[in-house]
């Protein structure tokens, strides 16, 4: 068997907000196709780590490779290659689900709106606006919106939270399908346990460093 080859190779990145160090140095690797869980409490580091890596902000100190790109020098063909779904969901509350991943897929260069409505459950609500829409199907079509971009990176940033347990269910289904395509997934979450199941490897923050899991 031949060596995997590494989708991310972190070394000792550090952000910091003010003069708070929100990430110190984190290093860790990641093969390609693999799910990575990554644990820890409330403001352990785990949502700047992820901001990090999908280049929406700049590591302070450290470096990355993510598919062989340097995360700061070639930080746009790393945003090709990811996908990042937040905490924040940022829709527009009057335009229609389709509409929404309609705006997403002509900024992205991407299609197959459809068929990652459908993935999500949400084909039926397609054209309903989305103001009308319960905090957990938000949560689904952000979600849509990662699928759609079928990025060879996803970053999950709490993706079970707003949902109810049939949601849960879909997003344990959709790591698996990501999975078995090759993508590699990056799972921030709470539902250790549930993460456990889905999880070659685990990375546990706290406090911005990395501790024993």
């Amino acid at each position: 068997m031949g060596v995997a080859k590494l989708a991310i190779d972190a070394q000792n990145l550090a952000r910091r907000y003010g003069r708070r160090w929100a990430l110190i140095d984190v290093s860790f690797q990641l093969a390609e196709g693999s799910v990575l869980v990554v644990a820890g409490r409330n403001g352990a580091g785990k949502s700047t780590l992820f901001r990090t890596l999908s280049t929406a902000i700049r590591p302070d100190r450290g470096s990355a490779s993510i598919l062989g790109f340097d995360l700061v020098r070639d930080r746009y063909d790393v945003r090709k290659a990811t996908a990042l779904l937040s905490h924040y969901t940022y829709l527009y509350e009057q335009l229609t689900a389709r509409e929404n991943l309609n705006i997403a897929a002509r900024f992205l260069g991407v299609d197959g709106i459809d068929d990652a409505l459908a993935r999500v459950n949400l084909a039926g609500r397609a054209d309903d606006a989305v103001s009308t829409f319960s905090a957990g199907m938000r949560k689904r079509l952000s979600f849509a919106r990662v699928l759609m971009q079928d990025p060879k990176i996803a970053l999950l940033d709490e993706p079970y939270g707003q949902l109810d347990p049939e949601g849960f269910v879909l997003v344990d289904e959709v790591v698996r399908q990501l999975k078995a395509k090759g993508t590699t997934v990056l799972m921030a979450t709470h539902q250790v346990e549930r993460g456990k199941g889905l999880a070659d490897q685990m990375l546990c923050l706290e406090a911005g460093r990395v501790v024993p899991c």
